[in-house]
């Protein structure tokens, strides 16, 4: 049991900073209040701290792609085929690499983690807490997106034959959907007959998912146009999805806000690599937040490393985001785009004790955090 007293607690619900107390048990929050007390209990004493939720990432690669090594430990790109939807990300995480403990140490507690973008289809993103050595243990929701990326990536690995434009990016994408409903009509009309069902394909069992609404879409897409590619196909089969990157939404935000679908915005703390990163922007969470979008921020890590995703958000402030709204993107808004809102994001009664004790505003980077607590247990102290 463990009751940190008298914080500044962002709880990131109704009432947003309350000066108070968070009392925590068998990996729980059990209360939110105010002078609070328990026996047995370790106290933390956090006056003069400011208090947060686990931090969420959205759309990122760790655990992927091992820190101080090349190819021996880059696990996130399988560039045989760039139709790989049966791929799972969990398969390719190395928990004890020095990204996530780095991740951790941040207060940097869950994580969306999965495929890159090589492929057209890539597999499945896992969600994971950043505390254990085995990735199973550490799983808070299995299979629940399905990564496609459209635009340079795809082009740029496939280049030597199999896929060479924008347009085959979206004819694959769009035979494999028509291919999947085909093969999920013909396996319900089989109702259990083994003897009528339809030659095994694991790569479509694996994106029938998706067709049935099941998980969305985790469209990687820069460009303007790749942005309204991916809206027009996911309108085009009603599929649910998410605006991974969206670069320059900013650009066409009125027809990135009436699609209906959340943005995960970043990196954008890189140099500008290549052509569809020409219009890369800070503003643009703000944009979108403004024009009433739900928004996320993301490092895409490693291409920015995990730790810095509170740096992240600071930029997006200074560039005209709302701070609040700034947290939020790591916190409950994110936790709700990735569909966990329900264990972590926020700190409430009955969610996961996931919190982080700084020393001041997160969004300050001469800020440190001192404590880590990861399902109440204290994973990281300064």
């Amino acid at each position: 049991m463990i009751l940190i007293k008298n914080g500044k607690v962002y709880t990131m619900e109704a009432e947003k900073i309350i000066n108070g107390d968070i009392l925590i048990d068998n990996g729980k929050i059990v209360k939110v209040g105010k002078d609070l007390s328990a026996d047995n209990a370790e106290v933390i004493d956090a006056t003069g701290k400011y208090v947060y939720p686990g931090f969420v990432e959205a759309h990122c690669h760790l655990g992927l792609d091992e820190s101080s090594i090349r190819t021996e430990g880059q696990d996130y790109n399988e560039t045989s085929d760039p139709v790989m939807p049966h791929m799972r990300g969990k398969d390719g995480i190395n928990p004890m690499d020095e990204t996530v403990v780095n991740a951790r140490n941040a207060g940097i507690t869950t994580v969306c983690a999965g495929p890159g973008s090589a492929n057209v289809l890539g597999g499945t993103f896992v969600i994971y807490k950043t505390q254990g050595n085995c990735i199973d243990e550490m799983i808070v929701k299995d299979d629940v997106a399905m990564k496609c990326a459209f635009g340079e990536n795809p082009k740029m690995f496939y280049q030597s034959g199999k896929l060479k434009t924008r347009m085959n990016i979206a004819g694959l994408l769009r035979e494999t959907l028509f291919k999947t409903k085909e093969y999920l009509a013909k396996k319900e009309a089989a109702n259990g007959d083994v003897t009528k069902m339809p030659a095994f394909d694991m790569k479509l069992e694996a994106m029938i998912p998706v067709i049935k609404k099941e998980i969305p879409l985790k469209a990687h897409a820069h460009r303007a146009d790749d942005i309204l590619t991916s809206i027009r196909i996911a309108k085009e089969f009603d599929l649910d999805m998410t605006l991974d990157h969206c670069t320059e939404g900013h650009l066409i935000v009125d027809e990135v806000k009436n699609s209906g679908f959340d943005a995960i915005v970043g990196p954008s703390l890189t140099h500008k690599s290549k052509f569809e990163l020409k219009e890369k922007s800070f503003t643009t969470p703000a944009v979108l937040q403004q024009a009433g979008m739900h928004i996320a921020i993301t490092t895409d890590s490693p291409v920015v490393p995990q730790e810095y995703l509170p740096l992240c958000v600071s930029l997006a402030v200074k560039s005209g985001l709302d701070a609040y709204e700034g947290i939020k993107a790591i916190t409950i808004n994110a936790a709700e785009i990735i569909g966990v809102a329900d264990r972590v994001g926020s700190i409430k009664e009955g969610k996961d004790a996931d919190v982080v004790i700084a020393n001041g505003d997160i969004l300050d980077v001469a800020t440190e955090v001192e404590y880590t607590i990861i399902n109440g247990e204290v994973v990281y102290k300064k």
